[in-house]
């Protein structure tokens, strides 16, 4: 697949440009500063699980669309009652963790790199103003950063890939989704999009079965292969 050939990049942002993980951690510290480290990692696997149920919820029509941010103050509620904290303040801090997250070492230049021959779309499962926030604490570059709520679901609803083809205004086999979760990959694939995986220490690697048109160890190495891949073209 040559340069040539993609007239767009499509970036899932949560866990592929910024470590997720890492800033709840952060703002769990923040919320509960005696909880040791696998007080944390309880905490933290209660958090993800109830986003991801939730999600679901809403993906499997068991429950009426929620942007993330209230997904978030939901977590949050559910972390801080498991933690012993009642305080509102600390308890609405804790919610607003999901912003703060740091962009992996290899994001802000890497997009930067890609965004001198690409237009860059951001395609999130964040609400508009939790991707704001997350864009501006990391400082991601975009041409156009983009919210599941737009399409008032989420990933992997096809809706929300078509919402990076009708922005982009091309075919869906011009478009490159890029992610760390081959399931996020695999729902592109079945809109027609170019994929490649980059692997990341908390994304969904690939089975054997999965066959994505690009396979990276990071942003940069994306970019070589992008480079070689049209060096060989011409």
């Amino acid at each position: 697949m040559s340069e040539s050939e993609i007239d767009a990049v499509v970036f899932d942002v949560l866990g592929t440009l910024v470590d997720e993980p890492a800033g709840i951690r952060a703002g769990m510290r923040a919320l509960a500063p005696s909880l040791d480290a696998p007080g944390i990692e309880r905490l933290l696997s209660l958090w993800q699980q109830h986003i991801e149920d939730e999600q679901r919820r809403v993906l499997d029509g068991a429950r009426p669309y929620l942007a993330s941010d209230a997904l978030d103050r939901e977590a949050a509620r559910l972390v801080a009652d498991a933690a012993g904290v009642d305080d509102p303040a600390a308890v609405a801090a804790m919610a607003l963790s999901g912003r703060r997250l740091p962009p992996w070492p290899d994001t802000v230049a890497g997009l930067a790199r890609l965004a001198e021959r690409f237009p860059l779309i951001g395609l999130s499962n964040a609400s508009r103003t939790a991707l704001l926030g997350l864009n501006a604490h990391a400082g991601l570059r975009w041409h156009q950063a983009l919210s599941a709520e737009d399409a008032r679901t989420y990933k992997p609803d096809p809706a929300v890939y078509r919402l990076a083809v009708t922005v982009s205004g091309r075919p869906p086999e011009r478009l490159l989704m890029v992610a760390a979760h081959a399931w996020d990959l695999r729902a592109a694939q079945g809109l027609g999009l170019r994929t490649a995986y980059v692997s990341r220490p908390v994304g969904d690697p690939p089975t054997s079965a999965d066959r994505f048109d690009l396979y990276a160890d990071d942003l940069a190495d994306l970019a070589d292969q992008l480079d070689e891949a049209d060096g060989l073209s011409g």
